[in-house]
């Protein structure tokens, strides 16, 4: 078992690390910007270092720091959490060459799936459903006009190593690709340090669905159900559920069953995700794989009764996997809300400053993942998302209203968030009826925004 393990990030997940590592006997190590002084990670690590200023270059980025902290503190792994430098494959390459276990699957893992356009390619090659578009790299416009022709229009121009809704655009006619393409690739070139470009057909309004996977080094692999991830609003996820509601059980079979394979086919090791975008005709396509622990793992874990990060600890530790796929049992609903520091009737600005006042929201069920406690800052300079709201309960409804209550129960003040934009969210007829898509927040949130503005008047 691993001995000593940094946390190479802040807040919520470095706190949800460190609980996992306390209660398996592994000491923590706990790294922070000189903005973050005052987080609560930090004192509930064993020990904390600051790793630099507030610039996340030059802290929470910073490869060399973190790697040169892990070896001076006799650490043999490092936990990135998600976001930061989970998935940057030179972080891995480089605990690799050091000796110390990245707890994640391998650094040729996460380049080949970080990849989409060779992790498109994979997928095909072991009969993986991929949307239709380009086998290959896309660099001209006179490439991009004939496979649209091919596949028809509505289609996506993206980001071969894209992330967070960013280097992708939308074209509806050809008479829109040029502008489209020439403002996809500046956008690349600006943000990403892999250059290249693909294709695929627009799924018009389709379901998020993803699938959760472990995979040990010896190849045994397990899926752990699906989870809806589709309220999102500019490709960022709001409210998570699992199980996915309203779809059919054969297809959810098939999806864990691509998924798995998709683990195989680039030798996965540890916690991964399998991300589908499903249409309504509920014909599923692979999109992309995430090969770090995600956000919303919490309510795979309410469903299932495993503990996610602990797996991937007893993973990373050389162990085989104890859990068989027989031992999965999906039972329950869970609903996950991130709570964020933003405005929504200002246009969802990002806000900063001192929680004057902190109560957390409490009863059976209900779990919250947060770095929040009263006096604490929110800074602007990071992500910001403060917490999550989870619940669990018999029935779906029932897990709505749960949330409802703890929703209304959780009180920050001090800063705006977006609770109140949940709610209302949450009395919405289509998302309780369980029918909604990726579309859903753009195509209601003129609905959404009036009724909020009732609850200040």
């Amino acid at each position: 078992m691993l001995k000593k393990v940094l946390i190479a990030n802040r807040g919520e997940i470095a706190i949800r690390i460190i609980r996992a590592c306390r209660e398996m006997n592994i000491r923590t190590v706990a790294i922070y910007s000189k903005e973050d002084v005052d987080m609560l990670h930090v004192s509930l690590a064993d020990e904390a270092y600051c790793i630099g200023p507030y610039k996340a270059s030059e802290s929470y980025l910073n490869k060399e720091a973190i790697i040169q902290l892990a070896l001076a503190k006799s650490c043999d792994g490092i936990h990135p959490g998600y976001g930061f430098l989970s998935e940057n494959d030179e972080f891995a390459k480089m605990c690799e060459d050091e000796g110390i276990k990245f707890i994640g699957p391998s650094s040729d893992a996460i380049r080949l799936m970080g990849d989409k356009v060779n992790a498109r390619a994979l997928m095909m090659e072991h009969g993986v459903n991929v949307v239709p578009g380009s086998k290959e790299p896309v660099d001209n416009l006179e490439e991009i006009e004939k496979i649209a022709e091919e596949i028809g229009y509505p289609i996506l121009i993206k980001a071969a190593g894209g992330g967070g809704g960013k280097g992708i655009r939308k074209v509806n006619r050809s008479d829109e690709l040029k502008m489209a393409f020439e403002s996809a690739r500046a956008e690349v070139k600006a943000n990403f340090s892999n250059p290249k470009m693909y294709v695929e057909k627009c799924i018009e309004r389709p379901r998020h669905i993803e699938v959760q996977i472990l995979r040990d080094s010896y190849g045994n692999c397990i899926s752990l159900g699906e989870r809806n991830c589709s309220i999102q609003r500019n490709n960022q996820k709001v409210i998570e559920e699992a199980p996915a509601f309203n779809l059919a059980d054969d297809v959810k079979q098939m999806m864990y069953e691509q998924a798995k394979t998709a683990a195989h086919a680039c030798h996965y090791e540890n916690a991964g995700t399998i991300e589908f975008i499903v249409d309504h005709n509920e014909n599923f396509y692979f999109i992309e794989m995430n090969t770090r622990l995600q956000v919303e793992h919490t309510v795979t874990e309410m469903v299932t009764g495993i503990d996610l990060v602990k797996e991937q600890l007893r993973i990373a530790s050389g162990f085989r996997l104890a859990i068989q796929q027989e031992d999965v049992k999906i039972k329950g609903y869970a609903l996950e809300a991130r709570i964020n520091a933003e405005e929504p009737l200002k246009n969802f600005m990002p806000q900063a400053g001192t929680v004057k006042n902190f109560y957390q929201a409490g009863g059976y069920n209900v779990r919250f993942d947060s770095y929040l406690y009263p006096t604490c800052k929110i800074s602007p300079f990071y992500d910001s998302m403060c917490g999550k709201l989870i619940v669990y309960d018999r029935t779906r409804m029932e897990a709505i209203r749960k949330l409802r209550r703890a929703l209304e129960e959780t009180i920050i003040f001090g800063v705006k968030t977006n609770i109140d934009f949940i709610y209302t969210i949450l009395f919405n007829k289509t998302f309780v009826k369980g029918s909604y898509t990726t579309a859903f927040i753009s195509e209601n949130m003129d609905e959404i925004m009036e009724l909020m503005e009732g609850f200040y008047q």
